[in-house]
């Protein structure tokens, strides 16, 4: 296997991994109880996905 003939300078290596950060979730609201939830997902807090309650979700007290 080839190994390196001279080390990448920090540059170098910084301009490489300038995209390995990581990005915030994009939340929306729920039309239905206006929590927060994730996009094309049933909502954790209430069950309802697209208008029609698709999963039961237990009360908490």
């Amino acid at each position: 296997m080839p190994n390196p003939k001279r080390r990448h300078s920090k540059a170098r290596r910084n301009r490489r991994r300038a995209h390995d950060y990581l990005i915030a979730a994009v939340l929306a609201e729920c039309p239905h109880c206006h929590e927060a939830k994730l996009p094309h997902q049933a909502c954790p807090h209430c069950g309802y996905y697209r208008r029609r309650e698709v999963i039961l979700v237990k009360e908490s007290e």
